[in-house]
């Protein structure tokens, strides 16, 4: 009974401590400014010893609960910081002194670690909300492109929703996954390629599904040192997305933006001076069927005595895409408490006829200090997406198949006779007005990412953070083809249905210390993650009724399912420790255990020892009136890549296929009678992770003011145990191949980042950011006595780049000169070998911001020189007469040596006949797709104060943005947009560009108001 009462009174006791406390505090008022009373925009103002703080508004002003004797701290970008012991005062009039000496910018790092950039001791570039907006791109990949060093992005097409890549520092896998790992406010997110058309062409990279608008910035973590705390997921380079949230002290504040975009179709390059036929002849289409147009001059050419009309089969069938993306949102927050709250709609209609993608987002973060020890977070994030499109690509269901080739004197309407076949000008070829209206590839994905964070701090040197999220999507799909296609006669039906979960969990322990000039950090933390996936697909062949797509409609259906589960649990530890804040070291280490790796592999030990040291420290104080700031920084990493798939250590078994064309029904079950088959592919019980090292050095200046900022690395990666699959086995062990672990492959690179303010006063200023990269890759080892292997349409082979383009070759001289037929024409050889690399020689950016008062101007242009494509394309183009060089008709005299005389060849040939005979050489159409864009420009004008006078706005602005304006492209491509890449974000389908929805020319314009 003592003890209870004893209890009691301790309770009573802390109560009346809390209320008095409590009747101390009150709110305070004030101001941040600079030395020339400029306002100081979004400075942290936070209370000593607390969680507790707030941030100034746009106009310096700022509100802070808090009690009489309690430390502010008041801390902004480019300015010292300041200490404040608070009195018995109601308003402060604070000024911040600059100090370009100090780079007091606070980052997110691995794990949601926030540290000051000045103490980083590896290379990071971070991208603020502004320009991913300021950017206009629905795929939030799209909007980093040429911005970050080091950073390749790579878009599949035009096409909504349609997929985009993203590779830091070069391809670190021969065969396996070298995208980069996406994290969300600490959790890892999914990023897969999903809803791919059944007939061809990309899907979409589920990164697509998070609106912009909800991000504050993106961090990317580039190089093994900067993501070994990811282990084995962060070995690709780790994009850390930090989304917004709501200020404390603050009313309920609305904010409303709405866009509308038009897009224009950037067209390839093709001939329209020809009409259908053959050597001259014209053929209408009709009365007699033809692929090719080498026949007359349109413009002279008549028929029945009438003149025939020119078309333009571009233009015709391509429409203006437009696309509307509409905005509220709503933070506040009080003394202990702060919330964001937004929803999106973002609708595209595409420039293909019955394409679009729509996406509604919801989205929500509440912050709340549950007790002075202990705070929580919860948000969560709701995208429901929408996406039709058509097929692309090599299946005779994209309709730019028959767009790009048609003739110029054909006219596709009306794409139906009367008998209600299909109207076409050849044979073999859907009517592309035809597939719009019968043919369409429907998905539908309802996404959750849900995340709790409890945060308890029982002192100032101790904290304890749980983090708890998922991430969990259903993606439906289905696909459609009418009867009276030409592939599937008696039309198609197919449906795939997919579940996805991801769990992650986080316990991370951090301590930190200041003894003397010491700072001392040490973090300890343990990760679950767990995935799981599932999906059934359903292919019915022969429709009982035309245009019913029902699954029950088919005469023929087959049914495919998978599942698949892995599990990862890893351990980790960092320790840092800064000297006098001039020198810093640190080490970080992680043990990972995978479900997917051999039983005997199971753990591995990944981390990384890296260094920093501020030398301008030790300069002069005249000195640092020039140079304010200089680091060095070194490090060295060992981490792992997860590139072993689930199952790869075991054998399955497999439904049988009898082979046959598309239209087929020959597949299992077959009469009743169902059939599988072991895997010709061994598993290999012995797969392991391959593994990465890295040494980075780098340089981090600031002079003149922080007027000139220069951050420059080096880096030399060094893979092994690469995974290579197609290991070719004795037919007596019953398999044919197997996957190893052998590969070996170098990368070295340099990244510049160079920040420039070329003139800066109290009306107008103006930014520069500069970005280069140049990276060297070279093959080692491929393993099992091989010197190259397959990877889709390009190759890994030995002493090469990665990324060789394989094909046929003109047969040459000794000499190098074309070897020329008896019939005057060059030919191919019999070797089959490299005849382009995918990989640039070096990538660039120029990003130009100008304000004056209350306009702001930017412009923004990128670059990439160097790199191969395969313009399939104009491989056929050549063939049918369309490509864009065919307009030279002449007869010719090919140089090169005869055959027959072995001397200069004297043959004359015509221009469709040397087409035509270069048409099947891949390397006459491997291009340059090295190029220079005018990516975006933007101009911006905030409505002064004075001019909204009584109105309910605090703030409102207008942005007039223009994307793809200009593009300078090598003289020999004769695509729309080198940057295409025809078949998704997958190493398989690098470098190739054939009937892809062609890129836009858009102009945005978008009007923000804040209530």
């Amino acid at each position: 009974m003592k003890r209870n009462s004893y209890y009691l009174l301790a309770l009573l006791a802390g109560l009346l401590c809390s209320s008095l406390t409590f009747a101390q505090t009150r709110v305070i008022e004030g101001t941040v400014t600079d030395e020339s009373k400029h306002p100081v925009s979004y400075a942290t103002i936070s209370i000593k010893g607390t969680t507790k703080g707030t941030i100034t508004e746009k106009d310096g002003t700022f509100k802070l609960n808090a009690a009489s004797g309690a430390i502010i701290t008041i801390r902004a970008v480019g300015f010292t910081t300041k200490e404040i012991t608070l009195g018995g005062e109601d308003h402060l009039s604070i000024t911040l002194a600059e100090n370009p000496s100090d780079l007091n910018e606070v980052v997110v790092t691995a794990l949601g670690v926030k540290k000051e950039k000045r103490n980083l001791t590896f290379s990071s570039q971070e991208v603020k909300s502004e320009e991913i907006l300021r950017a206009k791109e629905p795929n939030v990949l799209n909007s980093l492109t040429g911005k970050v060093s080091g950073v390749q992005i790579t878009s599949s097409s035009g096409m909504p929703g349609s997929s985009a890549r993203i590779v830091i520092r070069g391809v670190t896998s021969i065969a396996g996954e070298n995208q980069a790992l996406i994290v969300m406010d600490g959790v890892p997110i999914n990023n897969d390629e999903t809803d791919a058309a059944f007939d061809g062409g990309p899907g979409t990279n589920r990164l697509a599904d998070i609106d912009p608008g909800i991000i504050e910035s993106i961090n990317v973590l580039k190089g093994a040192a900067a993501t070994a705390l990811y282990g084995s997921a962060g070995a690709r380079g780790v994009v850390l997305i930090t989304t917004k949230k709501g200020n404390i002290n603050r009313k309920p504040t609305v904010s409303l933006s709405s866009g509308v975009s038009f897009e224009n179709t950037i067209f390839p390059d093709r001939q329209y001076k020809y009409a259908q036929g053959n050597k001259g002849v014209y053929i209408d289409g009709e009365t007699a069927k033809a692929s090719t147009s080498w026949g007359p001059a349109i413009d002279t050419l008549t028929a029945n005595g009438k003149k025939v009309p020119g078309h333009n089969p571009l233009k015709d069938f391509f429409r203006t895409g437009v696309t509307t993306n509409n905005t509220i949102s709503v933070d506040g927050g009080n003394a202990t408490s702060n919330y964001f709250m937004s929803y999106s709609y973002f609708n595209q209609q595409g420039t293909i006829p019955n394409t679009d993608y729509t996406r509604h987002s919801i989205f929500a973060k509440y912050n709340t200090q549950i007790s002075s020890k202990l705070s929580s977070t919860f948000q969560f994030t709701y995208s429901n997406v929408l996406n039709h499109k058509m097929p692309e690509g090599y299946g005779l269901e994209n309709p730019l198949w028959t767009v790009f080739m048609g003739p110029v004197s054909y006219d596709f309407h009306p794409y139906q006779n009367a008998d209600g076949t299909q109207r076409l000008y050849r044979y073999s070829r859907n009517n592309p007005y035809w597939v719009l209206d019968n043919v369409l590839n429907t998905s539908t994905v309802n996404r959750f990412l849900p995340l709790l964070t409890f945060v308890y701090a029982p002192n100032d040197w101790l904290s304890v953070t749980e983090r708890i999220g998922a991430d969990i999507y259903t993606d439906h799909l289905n696909y459609h083809v009418n009867t009276n296609d030409i592939t599937y006669t008696t039309g198609l039906v197919y449906t795939n249905n997919q579940n996805f979960r991801q769990y992650n969990h986080d316990f991370i322990v951090q301590l930190k210390k200041q003894i003397g000039k010491f700072n001392s950090s040490l973090m300890l933390g343990n990760n679950i993650y767990a995935n799981y996936s599932d999906y059934m697909t359903a292919k019915g062949l022969g429709l009982a009724k035309p245009g019913y797509y029902n699954m029950a409609s088919a005469s023929t259906v087959t049914y495919t399912e998978s599942m698949t589960r892995n599990r990862k649990v890893g351990f980790y530890a960092q320790a840092e420790v800064d000297y006098n804040r001039m020198i810093v070291l640190s080490l970080s280490g992680r043990y990972d255990g995978s479900s997917v790796l051999a039983t005997n592999h199971t753990y591995y030990p990944y981390g990384s020892a890296a260094a920093g040291f501020i030398f301008s420290e030790l300069f002069t104080d005249k000195l640092k009136e020039t140079v304010n700031f200089a680091k060095v920084r070194a490090s060295y990493a060992v981490v792992g890549n997860d590139n072993v798939v689930a199952y790869s250590t075991q054998t399955p078994y497999l439904q049988a296929v009898i082979a046959g064309d598309a239209s087929s029904n020959l597949n299992f079950p077959y009469n009743g009678q169902n059939g599988f088959l072991i895997n010709s592919a061994l598993g290999n019980a012995n797969l392991k992770n391959e593994l990465q090292k890295e040494f980075e050095i780098g340089l981090e200046t600031k002079m003149f003011n922080n007027r000139i900022g220069l951050e420059a690395s080096y880096f030399d990666r060094k893979m092994s145990d690469g995974l290579v699959s197609g290991i070719s086995l004795a037919n007596s062990t019953g398999y044919s191949s197997t996957t190893i672990n052998s590969a070996k492959m170098e990368t070295k690179g340099v990244e510049v980042l160079l920040n420039l303010t070329p003139v800066k006063t109290k009306s107008f200023s103006w930014d520069v950011t500069i970005n280069y990269t140049k990276l060297n890759s070279k093959v080692l080892q491929i393993g099992g006595g091989l010197d190259q292997t397959s990877i889709g349409t390009i190759y890994a082979v030995k002493g090469q780049p990665w990324g060789s383009l394989f094909g046929t070759k003109y047969a040459r001289t000794t000499d190098g000169q074309l070897k020329i037929n008896d019939a005057g024409l060059p030919y191919a050889s019999d070797e089959y070998g490299i005849v382009g690399n995918i990989t640039p020689r070096w990538t660039g950016g120029i990003t130009n911001y100008i304000r004056y008062k209350q306009f702001g101007f930017s412009f923004f242009i990128d670059t990439k020189q160097g790199g191969d494509i395969l313009n399939s394309d104009d491989g056929y183009g050549l063939y049918y007469g369309t490509s864009k060089p065919t307009e030279n008709r002449a007869d010719r005299v090919v140089k090169g040596i005869s055959d027959a005389t072995g001397t200069a060849n004297t043959v004359s040939v015509t221009g469709q006949q040397y087409f035509q005979q270069i048409s099947g050489i891949t390397e006459a159409v491997i291009q340059d797709d090295s190029y220079i864009k005018l990516r975006n420009v933007s101009l911006s004008y905030n409505l002064d104060k004075k001019l909204l006078g009584k109105m309910p706005f605090k703030d409102a602005s207008i942005v007039l943005t223009g994307r793809n304006l200009w593009i300078h492209k090598a003289a020999d491509f004769t695509g729309g947009d080198p940057e295409v890449n025809s078949w998704g974000n997958h190493n398989s389908g690098l470098g190739i560009y054939t009937f892809s929805a062609p890129t836009s020319r858009s102009f945005d314009c978008t009007l923000r108001i804040t209530f």
